[in-house]
């Protein structure tokens, strides 16, 4: 029998949790199918589709207000070895909830979870950062500056 699965620190656990759920399914699927010894797992719960309000709040920092809703998807899944996994993503895709799920499962497990970082959770990360600085310069590109110049009477 192998060794229970340590408790993750929370900090880095939401860190990959995130790091999936924003994941594009198509990056995720194809990092995930180069991935060797792949596990037995089971559902636990289903990948299931729901929907969630999304708040934000006035100017970044002010009072809380509802946006709307969103779809999301959520599974979890157990692992053979007994690490129990939830993933929860955007969308319908529920292929894309349960894949997170193992994936999450695994970082879970000290002996896989540096080969999963390096092969999964690290790329998707360098792509979502790749993504968001191309969106901040076509961003930056059309900043107009507006100024204000005093007229004398």
């Amino acid at each position: 029998m192998e060794p229970q699965a340590s408790p993750p620190n929370s900090t880095e656990r939401k860190r990959w949790m995130s790091i999936l759920a924003k994941a594009s399914y198509a990056d995720l699927n194809s990092l995930w199918q180069n991935l060797p010894d792949k596990p037995e797992w089971s559902r636990i719960r289903a990948p299931e589709i729901g929907m969630v309000m999304v708040r934000g709040r006035m100017g970044g920092t002010g009072n809380r207000f509802n946006i709307g809703e969103m779809t999301v998807t959520r599974c979890t899944v157990g692992l053979t070895c007994g690490a129990i996994g939830h993933g929860y993503v955007s969308g319908r895709n529920k292929e894309h909830a349960e894949v997170a799920a193992v994936i999450d499962a695994l970082m879970q497990r000290k002996e896989r979870a540096e080969t999963v970082e390096h092969s999964i959770i690290k790329p998707l990360e360098l792509r979502h950062l790749d993504r968001r600085n191309q969106a901040s310069k076509k961003a930056a590109a059309t900043k107009v500056e507006f100024f204000t110049v005093a007229r004398e009477n």
